[in-house]
């Protein structure tokens, strides 16, 4: 697990209560609320992950910070900045800010050789210059050494997690501030994945580089994670260092997510009952009522709470970067 850190001064990134809706196809039909008011820093060095359900708001949230999503409501601030509109603030923001998709395999280009893929973003941002040496020790710092031997290698000539390592080389060899990595190593076998997070979590630490990263997985953060915020239904409903999450979690939600993933943590497993949440049709009072085994067992109604649950929409407490909270009727009592 990563170990706990303390940050100072201004944020790399901020959002203050972002949103994303999408119109319905339908004429009268509901907006999706993808993204619902979402608060979230991250420092310079620091890994945050960003843990929940498909379908939950992650990956707008992550299109809305590259740029490539428009927010119906909030900013994303960037070292200080709005995320730029003009052509030429974007290039110089998406050379700071890149990411690394799932797939390996769908991210690289099947007809390029490894030198022209990592090659392709200097190219595009016209650093051409030492272009051979850039590239070459972006390969070797993704641990593809000696790098003569990947470079005029095609992608079906390099294993799932080369594949990948190669993909993290083209993002890194812009040397950007904040990296993206959604969902990073799912698609890799089970004996690549840890060195895959071993090298974002040097990357992180030797470049001063920001990671966010996007994953359903609960059992991911613990091995590369400073802080984890869990988001349900477009809204993060819990945040905090990792090791307060994991071992102390606080919303029913994240106690069901990680009932079935952690077995050393002794919680009692709860299957989440209920229909996928539907973004269109979020429910009055608390967004997570409708399955929450605290609701359906009784046990909000014991503790007196019932009625909030059912009617008051619950928010996250003011904090500091690493205070632990969540959003809960339950923590008011």
């Amino acid at each position: 697990m990563s170990s706990n850190k303390q940050y100072s001064g201004n944020a790399l990134l901020e959002l203050r209560d972002v949103h994303v809706a999408y119109p319905s196809r339908r004429r009268g039909g509901s907006v999706a609320r993808a993204v619902d008011g979402v608060q979230l820093t991250l420092q310079p060095g620091e890994i945050v992950a960003l843990v929940g359900e498909s379908g939950c708001g992650k990956t707008t949230l992550a299109r809305a910070i590259l740029g490539l999503q428009q927010l119906s409501q909030g900013t994303i601030q960037f070292d200080g900045e709005s995320i730029p509109t003009d052509a030429a603030g974007k290039k110089l923001f998406r050379r700071q800010v890149q990411i690394v998709f799932q797939d390996p395999t769908a991210s690289l280009n099947p007809r390029q050789s490894v030198y022209e893929i990592v090659a392709e973003g200097l190219r595009i941002h016209g650093n051409s210059e030492n272009e051979h040496k850039i590239v070459s020790a972006a390969l070797e710092r993704c641990g593809l050494h000696p790098a003569d031997r990947y470079l005029l290698r095609y992608p079906h000539e390099l294993s799932g997690g080369q594949r990948q390592r190669v993909v993290i080389a083209g993002a890194m060899v812009l040397e950007p501030r904040l990296l993206i990595a959604d969902e990073p190593v799912s698609s890799l076998d089970a004996s690549v994945r840890g060195e895959i997070l071993k090298l974002l979590q040097d990357l992180a630490r030797d470049k001063n580089m920001a990671v966010l990263v996007v994953t359903h997985d609960l059992g991911l953060p613990w091995n590369i994670a400073d802080r984890i915020a869990v988001m349900y239904l477009g809204r993060i409903v819990e945040i905090g260092t990792t090791e307060d999450v994991l071992a102390r979690p606080k919303h029913p939600y994240t106690r069901a997510l990680l009932s079935v993933v952690h077995e050393h943590l002794q919680l009692e497993q709860q299957i989440l009952k209920g229909d996928t949440p539907d973004p269109t049709s979020i429910s009055r009072g608390c967004r997570f009522n409708p399955r929450c085994p605290m609701v359906q067992s009784g046990e909000a109604e014991r503790l007196g709470i019932l009625q909030k649950c059912l009617n008051d929409d619950p928010v996250l407490p003011n904090k500091q970067n690493n205070d632990h909270i969540a959003a809960c009727h339950a923590l008011n009592i």
